[in-house]
């Protein structure tokens, strides 16, 4: 694929997710999609997605994801976003706070026959967590 249809492709995973119309990553991310850092419990292949997305939507309903910096290849795709939202379900155990989020992160993904194919990413879960109001512990090995 070329650079170009890599970043349409991913253009559309974004427009799926800011949207709600999460069926449509199925058209988008391959069954065999190789997560390198899938969320807890997360099921492989699109339905994964779809039900993480829904998750998160169901907590944050007016989540939106905007894509601060982009670059592609033949192959990949590698961005950095701002994702931000209002906590207005269950999140991680957590009820509804109605209290706003602003949180970073990073993904690359590789792409073949116009599916994502293979996905690294890191999301600023403890930043959700403390933003909403969470108690956290960390513990020292």
């Amino acid at each position: 694929m070329s650079r170009e249809e890599n970043k349409e492709v991913q253009q559309k995973f974004g427009d799926a997710i800011n949207s709600g119309n999460l069926d449509n990553l199925r058209d988008l991310v391959s069954q065999d999609v190789k997560d390198h850092d899938p969320a807890p419990n997360q099921a492989s292949g699109p339905q994964g997605y779809i039900d993480f997305f829904t998750m998160m939507r169901n907590a944050f309903p007016d989540m939106q994801v905007e894509v601060e910096q982009l670059v592609a290849d033949e192959d990949n795709v590698a961005f950095a976003y701002t994702l931000t939202g209002t906590h207005q379900g269950d999140f991680m155990g957590v009820g509804a706070t109605n209290k706003p989020i602003e949180v970073r992160g990073m993904q690359i993904s590789r792409f073949e026959n116009g599916k994502m194919v293979e996905r690294w990413g890191s999301s600023d879960e403890l930043g959700i967590l403390k933003q909403i109001g969470a108690e956290v512990t960390i513990r020292k090995p």
